[in-house]
């Protein structure tokens, strides 16, 4: 499945949209926790500086705080707590105090030689007995909690994004192949084969087997509407082919009397003539039947195609002569291997293909009879200069009994066309018909026999 495709299929957009989603709601609930974690731990050191400094305000004296800031100065790192003490006779007491350097002042550490302390810290002072006494407790765990949050945020989105991802990817491709399955079984039953069912869908999703179902309900119905109708036309061309035959007898008999006048004799022509064309399309009705219930493919052999092309040539030049037309046979110069099928039917085929061509091409023109053998392949064609066929009428003319607009004052049954598609389906040929500008090819690909007459 193509890139652009995935990317319209409705599993991966749910999956986008849901990352997406997540990517905004994630990072919205990871911040209030920080804003309310920090805020947390913002007031816990508060309070802790609180009750530092309440501890040293229960000091009796400005001795007795000196000496407690001293004994807790040196017990205590001022990385995690300062402890800095003026007394009222100007002697610094605790861990740290406040220094002046060239970019101003700056918390140093008395028990370390005056080492810079770095940080941020959260301070109280309060004067104290003469005194200034200043807590300071560091805020490097509310400040670590920034990165702690980034770190989270970005463990938890990344995978999730991805994961979703992956699954609407691998989801989209999953319905894809199933979509995939159904729609080619609606392409082949567009393209009439009845047949063709979704069938059997283990592990699909619930939707899409269900459509499945329908499809397959649907051409169940289709199939059995359709064959009901070709069963009637069938029984019907079958009923009617032997009334209608004796029908043309009894006419036959009716014109060898003599005592017929001159007008009446050319009704009863006329009548025997359509009585002989409603015959000969019940027949092509019949056969289309017996094609379509495959059962000619058991006299199936090798048929050597050029002679029955210059068979066919010599049995229609008399009445291309008589309608003014000029039939051609073309050949390519190496030999034409043999094709596996009905010869009858073969013929039948070029003969409807022949004969399409003289009642559709004006008097006067040429129709080109040819063979082409590419790769194994053998493609024989029936080119004409007449009229032509619309390019969104072709599909159209393969089927029983359609006839164009300008072919309905010309002799025959519409039946023609839908033979030769018969017979190409039969033999799994590809039928083709083209524009010859001006004009109509119809060319019938079939596959080439293997020695000794067996299909390719």
């Amino acid at each position: 499945m193509k890139a652009s495709a995935l990317l319209r299929s409705m599993p991966l957009r749910l999956a986008l949209a849901l990352a997406a989603l997540f990517t905004v709601v994630s990072p919205g609930s990871l911040a209030a926790s920080y804003v309310v974690t920090a805020r947390s731990l913002d007031q816990a050191l508060r309070e802790a500086l609180r009750r530092d400094m309440a501890g040293f305000r229960a000091a009796p004296g400005a001795q007795a705080v000196a000496a407690l800031v001293d004994a807790e100065g040196r017990a205590t790192n001022p990385q995690r707590l300062v402890l800095s003490h003026m007394t009222r006779a100007g002697r610094q007491v605790g861990n740290a105090a406040l220094a002046r350097t060239d970019d101003g002042y700056q918390l140093v550490s008395i028990s370390d030689g005056n080492l810079p302390i770095q940080g941020n810290y959260l301070a109280l002072s309060e004067s104290l007995y003469g005194g200034r006494l200043t807590l300071a407790r560091s805020r490097a765990e509310i400040d670590g909690l920034h990165g702690i949050f980034l770190n989270i945020l970005w463990l938890s989105l990344l995978p999730t994004i991805l994961i979703a991802l992956s699954g609407g990817l691998y989801m989209a491709r999953r319905s894809a192949r199933q979509v995939g399955v159904i729609g080619a079984s609606l392409d082949a039953l567009t393209m009439g084969q009845m047949d063709a069912r979704v069938g059997a869908t283990p592990g699909w999703s619930h939707d899409l087997a269900q459509i499945g179902q329908k499809v397959d309900q649907m051409a169940r119905a289709q199939d059995t509407a359709t064959s009901a109708l070709r069963q009637v036309t069938t029984d019907i061309a079958h009923d009617l082919k032997t009334p209608i035959q004796r029908v043309a007898v009894h006419l036959d008999d009716l014109l060898t009397r003599n005592r017929l006048e001159p007008g009446s004799r050319d009704l009863v022509v006329r009548a025997r003539d359509e009585i002989i064309a409603i015959a000969s399309a019940f027949h092509s009705l019949l056969q289309i039947a017996q094609i379509e219930a495959g059962t000619p493919k058991s006299r199936f052999q090798a048929v050597e195609m050029v002679a029955l092309c210059q068979t066919f040539l010599d049995i229609y030049e008399p009445s291309a002569s008589e309608t003014q037309h000029t039939l051609l046979l073309t050949l390519p110069e190496a030999p034409v291997v043999r094709v596996f099928g009905d010869r009858s039917l073969l013929g039948q085929t070029l003969a409807n293909l022949i004969e399409n061509a003289l009642n559709h091409t004006p008097a006067g023109t040429s129709i080109t009879i040819g063979l082409v053998q590419t790769d194994g392949m053998v493609e024989l064609s029936v080119t004409d200069t007449g009229p032509g066929i619309p390019k969104a009428a072709r599909d159209l003319v393969l089927t029983r009994l359609y006839r164009l607009d300008h072919s309905r004052t010309t002799p025959g049954s519409g039946l023609g066309l839908s033979l030769v598609r018969v017979v190409a389906e039969l033999n799994d040929a590809r039928l083709t018909l083209s524009d010859n500008a001006p004009g109509l090819r119809v060319g019938v690909c079939l596959a080439g026999a293997q020695m000794g007459g067996m299909p390719r």
